[in-house]
């Protein structure tokens, strides 16, 4: 009976592996909510920046959105974590989706009511980026609980391409339904997506943390704890360390609009072309991801697949064409994805119940803070020296930074996900 049944598997499973869909229909509703939803936040991020634009005339009031996400999501990302350790995590999933739906509807109020202040649009978005940050370490730490550990490689999987779908689909949505019905279309359509996250949250059996019986449980989480935890752990410090050290070093998103013209005699189309090939990679490396369940040494495959990232950008920071560079983004951004997948799966999997918000509030912090340290080292090293060596160096930088990693952490690369210690 085994063997009739893990043999077809073996053999066919090169797509996203759908058993976490199947198996649990918590998961799969929450999947789908969280699916949906992104794709209307994208909407909404993208209306959002238009509409800045259009009140202002100013590509600066535009950036300062990012920096009215960024700090909230840096200090609410290791609370919302404490918290998540703390209280039942479906209430605060429950509580988070509310926030960030009665946000959108605030948004279309506005529309409504014709009301286009500068201050209300950027408020409601250090507002969206608190909710976020509460409730993804809550969504995060229930996964390991609705299903079996063998499972979450494709559940992480499945996740990668729900976030990537709404990096993609979302903004081109939005721009589509901006130019036709306006940007109160576009908010309308972002609350109405925000209903499936609240109903597959509603849904969730209770999610109060569970409890150890060593030292480090705490009655009321802290972030101090969990810091703690994580100082006494390098296994799984090195999920942090190697993602820090593709994004920070070799992370070359704000080259694109000075490549596009530099490199390729292009123009603002080229730019949109370098910034989606790395999102449509990670998509692919979603989508083809069936063969990752099968993988155990999940360590060494983000070493791996950070290395990849590092000598896909510094070959990138070498070629002169187009469709090659294109190429090399793309997988960059598969990479990116084959390291996100086995990173989150160690941080769900070896980690104690009672201290998984923690961690994946840390994990929120080094995602957002580690792109934006890269575009600032990037940006800094072109103007200094040049795109190439800021491409080139920086991919060679994080190749040779994670493999002094490895060899000062071996455990990292030994890590066995039959046996899943921190």
């Amino acid at each position: 009976m085994t063997e009739t049944t893990e043999e077809p598997v073996h053999r066919t499973r090169i797509l996203a592996d759908l058993t976490p869909l199947r198996t649990s229909p918590d998961y799969r509703r929450l999947w789908f909510g969280n699916t949906v939803s992104w794709i209307g936040q994208g909407m909404t991020a993208l209306a959002v920046s238009l509409q800045v634009y259009d009140i202002t005339g100013s590509a600066f009031s535009v950036g300062l959105i990012g920096f009215c996400s960024f700090l909230p999501l840096v200090v609410f990302g290791l609370y919302g974590g404490a918290i998540a350790d703390t209280v039942d995590r479906r209430k605060l999933g429950l509580a988070s989706s509310s926030g960030s739906f009665v946000l959108a509807v605030a948004l279309v109020a506005a529309t409504v009511a014709g009301v286009e202040q500068l201050g209300l649009l950027y408020a409601v978005v250090a507002l969206q980026a608190v909710c976020f940050a509460l409730n993804s370490p809550a969504r995060s730490s229930m996964v390991a609980r609705l299903l079996p550990a063998e499972q979450l490689p494709a559940a992480n999987a499945l996740s990668s391409i729900t976030s990537t779908t709404g990096a993609l689909v979302g903004p081109m949505l939005g721009g589509l339904m901006v130019g036709w019905w306006g940007y109160r279309a576009a908010y309308t359509v972002d609350a109405v997506t925000f209903t499936a996250a609240l109903y597959a949250m509603w849904r969730l059996p209770s999610m109060l943390p569970e409890r150890g019986n060593d030292a480090g449980s705490e009655k009321r989480a802290s972030v101090v704890g969990g810091l703690r935890f994580l100082a006494a752990r390098p296994i799984l410090r090195m999920t942090f360390f190697t993602d820090l050290c593709a994004m920070v070093l070799a992370h070359p998103r704000a080259l694109f609009p000075v490549v596009a013209v530099v490199w390729y005699d292009g123009d603002a189309k080229t730019t949109g072309l370098l910034v989606a090939a790395p999102a449509l990679g990670a998509l692919l490396g979603g989508v083809f991801s069936g063969w990752l369940s099968r993988i155990r040494r999940h360590g060494l495959a983000v070493i791996a697949a950070v290395t990849c990232w590092g000598s896909a950008i510094a070959v990138f920071g070498l070629t002169r064409q187009l469709w090659l560079g294109l190429v090399l983004l793309a997988l960059a951004g598969c990479a990116d994805t084959v390291s996100m997948v086995f990173r989150n799966t160690m941080l769900q999997a070896a980690v104690p119940d009672e201290m998984r918000g923690r961690l994946q509030g840390v994990f929120i912090v080094v995602v957002a803070g580690g792109p934006r340290l890269g575009d600032f080292l990037a940006g800094s090293v072109a103007d200094l020296a040049s795109p190439t060596v800021a491409a080139t160096g920086g991919g060679i930088a994080c190749v040779v930074a994670v493999s002094l990693l490895a060899l000062k952490w071996r455990g990292f690369a030994r890590y066995d996900a039959r046996d899943p210690h921190p």
